[in-house]
């Protein structure tokens, strides 16, 4: 009842919104200058630069101020320029980073995964959302087009894109930028930017950053933070432009980034096995039959040998955990991009070439995310990435239409692998687990050291031909359309390096592990496209109506069990001693290996929208309902150890989505932007797990909303005051693809305050983020090795923080 309540309230104030004003403003225009008002918004999501309210797209598009302002630093804190995307990371970014629009995306935990959300840097397709994870340097603006994109764009995507673009060098000056941001937990953010012209054709800009932050989860043994990042980059740019007709841009950048990320975590739900991890943190046995002693209330816990380790507070909002080992975690991303756009005839050509590196390193972390020290992780991956995309726009006079076509290419290489130790408790641990089942201590084998490496990777490379098509039937009316074909072959492997020849090792005992090596390929051919309508019936209004079809290719699951488990590698099973077979599995007989291969995801999207600009301009109202229509949707698994892919028969998604600004005075807006879900379900499927069939989608609340006060006040010549408020409302949503787990509805305020002097270029701004310091949590997970509990990843914190930035 209170969401309801909560959610007709928020409705209700973006509706009255849009009459509240109107008196205010109606006032203003009979007895005074009329302001003038809202700036115009530019977007290029066509291709071409156009007023955002002329684009039959839903598109969200803020400026590096506005972003500034909001605290998107990076794609972490998207939600805050718009309530219909959201994003969720856990451990590990290149497996876990996931973009979700308007409830469709990428969910779950899968090496495999390219995004439903294409994030595009200056053009250049990255294959995997923690590419955008990383502080954004030197990026002019941002752009969030909404719904399948692929006639317009090189890579085709089945929810939607974000455009990210940085800033240019300039021909006519020299000019720059430094800004220093301070917070708490020892937050520190700087960087700055130069453009200078070399001559009069020839540019150069260079911008650097470097920026560091203590974890917000604390070690109860050791005080230490938790979760840390710091991050050094810097992008070089080489503008040449010999004539009218030609330009020539090179985009060079490296970023680094280290810490001990991100395995402190939150306990969620505590399962059976809690009593064991709580005693092995606190003290450490000298045999297994002392440990299952203890557990039998035979022998005191003091008895054993105290660790120094504590357990942490219970309390969520103490962001407290216990860890094992020095977990370092180093991402790299490097690359280089040349644009040319070229004149030709009566269109221009423009080229896109990129080279780049992708990787991540993670040693010596915790994956039982507990004090007890059962097994350590070391996980690598590494993506080497190259695209070529060439776009022709020109004019067809006789058809009164514009027109884009392109090719695209890219060719991607994946190398990842995988080290797991046992810690120096897993078999104390294991013996307790194996002794429920009756199994005498000692015959599981544990003993610390590493008991398996495993190699994986693949290739994916697509090609594609596409072409949009805008005909301007009269002054009124559009027509548009657009086709495009992909191919899209992608391959994928699994070996052991290594893998302890014990028997009785424990996932050999649990039926886990060797798994079936594999080195399979997968090809998908796909028609996509796109057909509109565009009405303009009056000045400052745009109709529009689109059927988009949209396709994400499928692919291998490049995981240790992608072809099964153990009795799916029959060599190995076969070949254990026939007392294992018979007590541990029943004499069951070997099966032949599973398919690794999961299918292409499939979307027919319908939207209806409407773009409005009223009250002598001072008030702009977009609004866009959609229906989708989807068929194979990929959704990824995490299920104790396992990563798996599954592919949901049928699922629907509909909705409405409506943003306002509203200019109340010359210096005060008003944003309310909301975004309502109702439908966001997988199909009754017997093929997938049955805590997703038939039930509504991850990550998809029925309702969110923001509601945004700006405020830019002259208060003299060279003196601005300027202050911004945010709410932002979730209601109450799923929050893991393996279990029913629901985050209930969320409300955050963040708020600035400060001061710019226009003349100089100075602003000095405080802010805060998330003010009343609400706990919640943003993805659960099941425990690895812990069968029945649950953690949680916690969002940020309040924080806090001033910024400094100076303009020349």
């Amino acid at each position: 009842m209170k969401e309801f309540l909560l959610r007709g309230a928020a409705i209700g104030a973006v509706f009255a919104g849009i009459v509240a004003p109107g008196a205010a403003l109606a006032q203003q225009a009979d007895g005074q200058p009329a302001s003038p008002g809202l700036a115009e918004i530019i977007v290029t999501a066509q291709r071409r630069t156009e007023n955002l309210q002329d684009v039959p797209i839903a598109i969200t598009a803020a400026n590096a101020e506005t972003l500034a302002q909001a605290r998107v630093e990076n794609v972490a804190n998207i939600q805050a320029i718009s309530p219909s995307i959201s994003f969720r990371v856990t451990n590990i970014a290149t497996s876990s980073a996931n973009l979700i629009i308007r409830g469709l995306g990428t969910t779950g935990n899968s090496r495999s995964f390219e995004g439903s959300v294409g994030v595009f840097i200056d053009g250049v397709y990255r294959t995997r959302a923690a590419a955008a994870l990383q502080n954004f340097l030197d990026i002019d603006n941002l752009q969030v087009l909404r719904g399948p994109q692929g006639t317009l764009f090189g890579k085709n995507t089945t929810a939607g894109a974000l455009l990210l673009s940085s800033a240019a060098p300039s021909l006519s000056e020299t000019k720059g930028i430094a800004e220093v941001t301070y917070a708490n937990y020892d937050t520190l953010i700087a960087r700055g930017a130069v453009s200078t012209p070399l001559t009069d054709t020839v540019a150069f800009r260079i911008a650097g950053l470097f920026s560091r932050q203590d974890g917000f989860f604390t070690d109860s043994s050791t005080g230490k933070d938790l979760n840390g990042n710091k991050t050094r980059a810097v992008k070089a740019q080489l503008l040449f432009e010999p004539s009218e007709n030609l330009t020539v841009r090179l985009i060079g950048d490296y970023s680094f980034s280290n810490g001990n990320c991100c395995y402190a975590t939150s306990e969620l739900v505590d399962g059976p096995t809690q009593p064991i991890i709580n005693l092995l943190t606190q003290f450490q046995p000298s045999s297994s039959a002392q440990f299952l002693g203890v557990l039998a209330g035979l022998v005191p816990p003091t008895a054993m040998t105290p660790t120094g380790r504590t357990l942490p507070d219970r309390d969520a909002s103490k962001f407290q955990q216990t860890l094992n080992g020095d977990g370092t975690q180093e991402i790299k991303d490097y690359g280089g991009t040349m644009l040319i756009d070229a004149k030709i005839g009566d269109g221009t050509l423009k080229s896109i070439t990129s080279v780049r590196k992708f990787s991540v390193d993670q040693r010596d972390l915790d994956p039982d995310f507990t004090g007890a020290d059962i097994f350590r992780y070391n996980e690598s991956f590494s993506s080497r990435f190259i695209s070529q995309e060439l776009v022709y726009n020109t004019k067809i006079p006789a058809l009164n239409a514009e027109a884009v076509v392109g090719l695209f290419y890219s060719d991607e290489k994946l190398t990842m692998g995988r080290s797991l130790p046992w810690g120096n408790q897993a078999q104390f641990y294991w013996d307790a687990i194996f002794a429920t089942m009756g199994v005498p201590p000692g015959t599981a084998f544990a003993a610390p050291g590493t008991w398996t490496t495993e190699r994986m990777g693949g290739t994916a490379k697509s090609y594609a031909g596409f072409a949009h098509l805008d005909f301007a039937v009269n002054d009124t009316f559009n027509v548009i359309t657009g086709l495009r074909y992909s191919v899209e072959k992608k391959s994928g492997f699994f070996n052991n390096a290594f893998y302890r020849s014990v028997p009785t090792d424990v996932f050999t005992l649990l039926g886990i592990a060797p798994s079936p090596a594999y080195d399979e390929s997968f090809t998908n051919k796909a028609l996509s496209g796109t057909l509109g309508l565009q009405y303009r019936p009056a000045n400052d209004v745009m109709l529009y109506a689109t059927y988009n079809r949209g396709f994400k290719a499928g692919g291998v699951n490049m995981d240790v069990n992608g072809a099964g488990t153990l009795i799916n590698n029959a060599a190995v099973y076969n070949a254990l001693p026939a007392a294992i077979r018979a007590g541990f599995f029943g004499n069951a007989p070997a099966q032949a290996p599973l398919n690794p291969r999961y299918q292409p995801e499939k979307v027919n999207a319908f939207e209806v929208g409407g773009k409005f600009q009223y009250m002598n301009g001072r008030a702009r109202t977009n609004i866009a309902f959609f229906y989708y229509d989807l068929s194979d949707l990929q959704i990824a698994q995490f299920i104790g150890l396992r990563f798996t892919v599954l592919n949901a028969q049928s699922a629907k998604d509909y909705g409405v989505e409506i943003e306002n600004m509203f200019q109340l005075t010359d210096a005060l807006t008003l944003g309310l932007d909301g975004t309502w879900i109702p439908h966001a379900r997988y199909g009754a499927d017997a093929r997938i797990d049955p805590v997703l069939s038939d039930s509504r989608f991850r990550f998809t609340p029925k309702f969110a909303g923001n509601a945004t006060l700006n405020l830019d006040q002259p208060l003299g010549d060279n003196l601005n005051l300027l202050a911004r408020v945010q709410a932002q409302y979730t209601s109450r949503q799923l929050i893991s693809t393996a279990t029913r787990d629901e985050q209930g509805p969320v409300t955050l305020v963040n708020a600035n305050l400060g001061f710019k002097l226009p003349q100089t270029g100075v602003l000095i701004e405080g802010w805060v983020q998330n003010l009343f310091d609400k706990t919640w949590f943003s993805q659960s997970f099941p425990t690895p090795l812990q069968t029945g509990d649950r953690n949680a990843y916690p969002g940020s914190p309040r924080t806090y923080g001033i910024r400094v930035r100076a303009t020349f």
